[in-house]
């Protein structure tokens, strides 16, 4: 069995949608591809995976509560491919987005539905996912904390000669449990649909989020976000910007 994982995010790295892939990974089996959809240039290279291949996941991000405009293009050719060369692979999603809700995804899920109608594919369902951006952000917390820990046991090794420190190792312990706890949800119905991938049946439509209250995700959005527009420009972009002079702006 040969399934193509497709990162259709268009950001180069540390995007949410690359994280969501790698779990689903985790819970395929058989021949796994994975490949990334952002360009032209990808659209032959992606055609030709998908010839022989029994399943596509197809992972993305809800733009304007759609598909990303760069990713139509492709599905566009891969209708016309799929009719010409009789294909019928199975074609599932996983979609994300940065409100709270993961049912926010349900008009993306409707076109890619629509999409393996008029393609003769077979939709095989996805999952939905909210809050994404908060659970890729765990992910890089994740790996941050996990460097804190074994610099605490290096160090703690050369000072004492105990590599294993107590304290170090039960605070990561408690945070490794609090991430966890967050993308129960996402693992679960990642779980879920990769059996039915496994089995080559559709999993259905299923929608999960990040398990935090409602108004705590709100606060602590609000709070990334400003910091994001500071340090990237944002709303304070006219502020930071370099002014060009009069006489070159004439």
């Amino acid at each position: 069995m040969k399934t193509v994982f497709i990162n259709c995010s268009p950001k180069k790295r540390f995007c949410a949608s690359a994280y969501f892939l790698s779990l689903q990974r985790l819970f395929v089996g058989g021949e796994k591809v994975s490949e990334r959809l952002r360009t032209p240039a990808d659209h032959e290279r992606l055609l030709s995976q998908l010839r022989d291949a029994d399943a596509a996941v197809f992972c993305l991000p809800l733009y304007v509560d759609g598909i990303p405009a760069h990713v139509l293009p492709f599905l566009e050719k891969l209708e016309r491919f799929s009719r010409e060369k009789g294909l019928r692979f199975r074609v599932y999603c996983v979609a994300n987005n940065g409100f709270i809700e993961g049912r926010q995804n349900e008009p993306l899920m409707r076109t890619l539905e629509c999409f393996c109608a008029r393609s003769g594919l077979s939709w095989g369902g996805g999952v939905g996912i909210g809050g994404g951006v908060m659970l890729n952000v765990t992910r890089i917390l994740f790996v941050v904390q996990t460097a804190i820990l074994l610099l605490n046991m290096a160090l703690s090794g050369i000072q004492t000669g105990n590599f294993f420190p107590a304290e170090p190792l039960k605070s990561f312990l408690i945070n490794a449990l609090i991430l966890l706890y967050f993308n129960l949800g996402v693992l679960f119905y990642l779980a879920r649909m990769g059996a039915a991938i496994r089995r080559g049946v559709s999993s259905g439509k299923k929608y999960t989020r990040l398990l935090v209250p409602s108004f705590v995700f709100i606060l602590f959005a609000d709070i990334f976000f400003i910091v994001v527009s500071i340090l990237q420009g944002g709303v304070f972009r006219g502020w930071l910007a370099k002014k060009k002079p009069e006489q070159e702006r004439a």
